[in-house]
């Protein structure tokens, strides 16, 4: 069963949701899954995180914070992912390089293509086998933010930039339409949970 998957979203979409829904599911399965994130998802990555995110940051140049971003994926891909896939695992990741494309790439104005090239460089040219990105609108995905005590810096950023992440993604829906599937994550938890496993089940049953 071994595969890498990506789950992506703007702020507010219900991923960290639906990666509990799955964790459940895998376990009730008896499926060894291994759950990461990014940024992060290994020691010095998480430590890359807590710069990248810290509200206190706000003088990061954009090109430091793509960086930065490309430097945490290196190592989280060195000591968490490649192993897995190497022992047949199936690798779970809550954000990859679409994130860099849509938020760095797109809503900071460096360019979809020079992030890409940078991650290609960092990433030697790894992409998921399969990413789910689970579309809610800006307006919703912000409305849910509300609840959170406390925001991470991008969290912080204007409604506009928000905006124009969500215009991201949507470019890159349409650059990688064999890698990246739309849920509607609008709907209910559990109509959202459900939809993904089936995209996931349908990938790994091929």
């Amino acid at each position: 069963m071994k595969a890498f998957i990506t789950i992506e979203g703007n702020d507010g979409s219900g991923k960290s949701t639906v990666i509990e829904g799955l964790k459940k599911v895998f376990a009730e399965r008896g499926v060894d899954v291994v759950f990461t994130r990014e940024p992060g998802g290994s020691a010095i990555a998480e430590q890359i995180r807590g710069i990248i995110l810290d509200p206190k940051n706000t003088e990061m140049d954009d090109k430091t914070e793509a960086l930065l971003y490309a430097a945490s994926r290196r190592q989280h891909l060195r000591e968490t992912v490649l192993p897995a896939l190497e022992q047949g695992k199936l690798v779970i990741c809550d954000r990859f390089i679409d994130s860099s494309l849509a938020y760095q790439g797109h809503a900071r104005g460096i360019g979809i293509e020079e992030v890409y090239d940078m991650n290609m460089f960092a990433t030697s040219g790894m992409l998921p086998d399969l990413t789910l990105y689970i579309l809610v609108s800006p307006e919703v995905g912000l409305s849910r933010k509300t609840h959170q005590k406390e925001l991470d810096r991008l969290e912080l950023e204007t409604n506009n930039f928000h905006k124009t992440v969500y215009e991201g993604y949507l470019k890159l829906v349409e650059r990688f339409p064999e890698r990246v599937v739309l849920i509607n994550g609008e709907k209910t938890k559990e109509e959202v949970l459900s939809e993904t496993l089936k995209v996931i089940d349908k990938f790994l049953n091929k």
